[in-house]
């Protein structure tokens, strides 16, 4: 989860620094902690942000409850976001992977029209130790891109980072779909970059991300963000649909 939120603070900084924007954490599970984790990293960005985590269970909210602060607040909900204001950013991770594939453009939909003006979501996936995840972070439009971020030093190869796919894209890591491609050609351009090993794994993460992008996938990040294991592409280069 620190993760999403180091990506959230970094890319998103300009939109949670302006205002009294809320953040919704939804479906924060049995403890509270990485509600407040999130909470202490993006309000040193703007001591006007507020967090709201919501779940679904009356017996989670009444223990996070005990968490409460100025600007962090626990509340019953689900994807309606019955909140107020309209949140900013959304929070969504390890929530879908429970729900069928058919059903997960409807709730990014409710999700997305719930949010404010410029707001987004990131709805996602994460190992138990935190270190592998991706999410698709979606706007008022919908999905825009998949961002893939991992602990480097335990990683064999990109495609080990398919297993925690979001659930519109898990099972359709397979021949002919987009997805499936593009881990095909980071685990080849991962294969080519042992020539610069040596100079440490963050420097070969960054050479497998230079040569997707000059193959020609559409990433929209760069360098910056390669050297923390992450790289994000742009949504239709891996949607579903052969």
């Amino acid at each position: 989860m620190r993760r999403v939120d180091r990506w959230m603070s970094g890319t998103r900084a300009g939109l949670l620094r302006h205002g009294e924007p809320l953040v919704v954490d939804l479906g924060f599970g049995a403890s509270p902690s990485t509600t407040v984790e999130m909470f202490t990293r993006l309000r040193s960005l703007n001591p006007a942000l507020r967090v709201h985590g919501l779940e679904i269970e009356p017996e989670r909210v009444e223990r996070a409850r005990a968490a409460q602060r100025d600007g962090l607040s626990f509340g019953l909900g689900g994807f309606e976001l019955d909140v107020s204001p309209a949140p900013t950013a959304v929070r969504l991770f390890n929530v879908l992977r429970q729900y069928r594939e058919e059903d997960v453009e409807q709730i990014w939909s409710l999700l997305t029209s719930r949010l404010a003006p410029g707001g987004f979501v990131v709805e996602g996936t994460c190992d138990e130790l935190g270190r592998r995840a991706t999410w698709v972070t979606l706007e008022r439009g919908g999905p825009v891109a998949l961002t893939l971020s991992t602990h480097l030093a335990t990683l064999g190869a990109p495609s080990d980072l398919a297993e925690r796919l979001p659930k519109a894209l898990i099972h359709r890591n397979v021949p002919g779909e987009r997805i499936h491609a593009f881990f095909q050609a980071a685990d080849a351009a991962w294969a080519q970059s042992t020539a610069v090993a040596p100079f440490g794994l963050r420097q070969r993460w960054r050479f497998m991300a230079a040569r997707l992008k000059e193959g020609g996938w559409n990433l929209l990040d760069d360098a910056h963000r390669w050297r923390l294991g992450e790289v994000t592409v742009a949504w239709g280069d891996v949607a579903p649909g052969r």
